[in-house]
């Protein structure tokens, strides 16, 4: 353990004893429930905060009648933001009723200074308020919330160090996302992200590799690796590495039996790692591979850094060297400037890549971003955009999709299905989600289903149990 989490492992006791003392107060076991917006490196940054709770001495529920609840928030959108405001309202009228109830803020909303001046001055019940970037002092902060009577707020604006050790509580048995790296250093001009998470920084390969091994033996067969851009992995480490590289030791590990990641920007995406997937038994075949815009005017006002020309490319030559892929990606509608024919070149790079899935976006504006400053398009223009983009995204999708239907393929049972408990709900190789009839038992395991009938982003199929 380095220094920060010796200093945090001592936090952690003292919590304990505050825990305790909380308990005796409130007359019963305290209870607590951890609500998480946004990705998937938000849930994890969830799962390490419910591990230090429930080493605190907390119960972990998910009833936000809990004694504690803490949100961790997002902020790429602003109906994300406006999500939390109005969920603050409900949780206050529960603290009314419960006046030792504790409210914790945390996440990257909490880095936007307006944001923390709004939640200062309308909600003041807030307890304790943190960010992206001192995750890792979360039981030091828990205990300056028992010691004190009023709101807590402990907000870094930059972070260089990586914290490993913390405790954590995976939400599934089977499956888990790792984090790679954090920050951002693309700076799209659209995007908060650089600003609420900080610049890049990777994690050591050793460590990443010896928490995956960890989970493996902990009975982990899929693992997402993290990152905001995961494919400028290790540009800041002293060791020799890259992403392919690290692609490449993880898949030596027994026990894990699929491998996953996300996310992957277009400039940085390599022949290296594209090899690598090709000749891969366990990378998923699934890239998400983020365009955001096809035209390349808007590609250079957003900072992607590539054109509609080189994207495609890419896409095809990923197509071309690993045929089974299914490829993902986002868009966005109704950046500032675009036009009509700027859609149009977007939808032309839908159809010549032909996505399997696109989450499609309406742009949003965010405060302290260059495109925030720009000239907005008029909501008319952007509804009529997004439902012409939408259209074809749905069309090109049900057509890649389709094509699998009467295959027998391997599905990682991952849950019931919460509509039909008769059901299990299974995830492809390349993503794609199957309904199919079968016993809990299966739930972690990946099993032969044929796909009997596609219903556009979906299958519903049969466990082939005899193959």
């Amino acid at each position: 353990m380095n220094n920060d989490e010796l200093i945090q492992r001592e936090y952690l006791n003292k919590a304990k004893a505050c825990v305790e003392e909380y308990k005796r107060l409130i007359g019963h076991e305290p209870s607590s429930c951890v609500v998480t917006f946004g990705c998937q490196m938000n849930a994890r940054d969830s799962e390490k905060l419910t591990g230090i709770l429930k080493e605190a001495g907390f119960t972990i529920t998910d009833d936000e009648n809990a004694d504690l609840v803490l949100y961790n928030t997002c902020t790429v959108r602003d109906n994300a933001n406006q999500r939390v405001y109005g969920r603050l309202g409900h949780l206050n009228s529960l603290k009314k009723k419960n006046p030792h109830k504790k409210i914790v803020l945390c996440g990257c909303m909490m880095q936007e200074e307006t944001v923390l001046s709004k939640i200062k001055e309308s909600y003041g019940f807030v307890d304790l308020i943190f960010g992206t970037h001192n995750i890792f002092k979360f039981a030091e902060l828990l205990c300056r919330m028992f010691e004190s009577d009023g709101m807590i707020v402990d907000i870094w604006k930059d972070c260089d160090r990586i914290v490993e050790e913390l405790p954590t509580i995976r939400k599934f048995s089977y499956k888990s996302g790792v984090n790679i790296m954090f920050g951002c250093d693309n700076f799209c001009s659209y995007c908060i992200v650089p600003y609420v998470r900080g610049r890049e920084r990777s994690r050591k390969s050793e460590d990443i590799i010896n928490e995956i091994k960890a989970l493996a033996d902990d009975g982990v067969i899929e693992i997402m690796l993290l990152g905001q851009n995961v494919n400028s992995y290790g540009k800041n480490l002293d060791e020799d590495i890259t992403f392919a590289k690290l692609l490449s030791e993880v898949e030596n590990i027994d026990g894990i039996e699929r491998i996953r990641f996300m996310t992957s920007h277009p400039k940085d995406l390599s022949d290296e790692l594209i090899e690598v997937m090709k000749d891969s038994k366990k990378i998923c075949r699934h890239l998400h591979l983020p365009l955001q815009a096809g035209s390349n005017k808007i590609l250079k006002a957003m900072n992607r850094r590539y054109t509609k020309e080189s994207y495609i490319d890419l896409a095809l030559k990923i197509r071309d060297k690993i045929p089974d892929i299914a490829l993902t990606t986002d868009i966005i509608v109704g950046f500032p400037g675009e036009t009509d024919e700027d859609v149009d070149d977007t939808i032309d790079v839908i159809k010549k890549v032909g996505f399997d899935n696109a989450f499609t976006f309406i742009y949003s504006k965010r405060t302290g971003t260059p495109a925030a400053s720009m000239e907005q398009v008029d909501e008319d223009t952007v509804k009529r955009n997004f439902d012409r983009v939408l259209k074809v995204v749905q069309e090109t999708a049900r057509n890649a999709v389709s094509q699998y239907e009467g295959k027998v393929m391997d599905a990682l049972c991952e849950s019931v299905n919460e509509h039909d408990k008769a059901m299990l709900d299974g995830r492809l190789s390349n993503n794609t989600i199957v309904h199919f009839k079968g016993d809990d038992a299966l739930i972690g395991k990946i099993v032969p289903v044929r796909l009997v009938e596609c219903h556009g982003f979906y299958f519903t199929g049969e466990l082939c149990r005899n193959l």
